[in-house]
């Protein structure tokens, strides 16, 4: 599976609203994503797991 670097753009709650590089959008539980996540964040998804980039 190849990765996909995703930018956080908005967090409201519970959830996580995210764009990838090339435009897609996903919504994700925060519980899913690496401690530290905050609006800016840079993440990588690869292999089925979340590492937080920036």
């Amino acid at each position: 599976m190849e990765a996909v670097v995703y930018t956080v753009h908005n967090i409201n709650g519970d959830y996580a609203y995210l764009t990838s590089d090339s435009g897609v959008e996903n919504q994700v539980a925060m519980f899913l994503l690496p401690e530290g996540t905050d609006v800016g964040s840079r993440l990588k998804w690869e292999d089925f797991q979340w590492e937080l980039l920036t």
